[in-house]
């Protein structure tokens, strides 16, 4: 049986200073996505993008909720979060 591909939830910091939350399965490529103006019309707005935080979280219905979570959270909260962990 393959090995189940992780969900991350990260963070990007816009060239505005604003903040980006999304998911992916692939970091690496998520990335590509956003720094070329693909991912999102957010991000695509925002350009440069840079990645400041993700987790891994075990499925796709996980990390849609920590994305919710974060999402709904106020900037200051946010950026506490950042603060706290390294990126993978």
């Amino acid at each position: 049986m393959p090995k189940k591909s992780p969900w991350f939830v990260y963070l990007l910091k816009c060239r505005d200073g604003s903040l980006y939350t999304g998911i992916t399965t692939d970091l690496k490529r998520r990335m590509k996505q956003h720094s070329q103006g693909k991912a999102s019309k957010y991000t695509r707005a925002k350009l440069p993008i840079k990645c400041v935080y993700n987790e891994p979280q075990p499925d796709e219905s996980s990390a849609k909720k920590r994305e919710c979570e974060i999402k709904s959270w106020p900037r200051d909260k946010k950026r506490k979060l950042i603060g706290k962990k390294k990126l993978v």
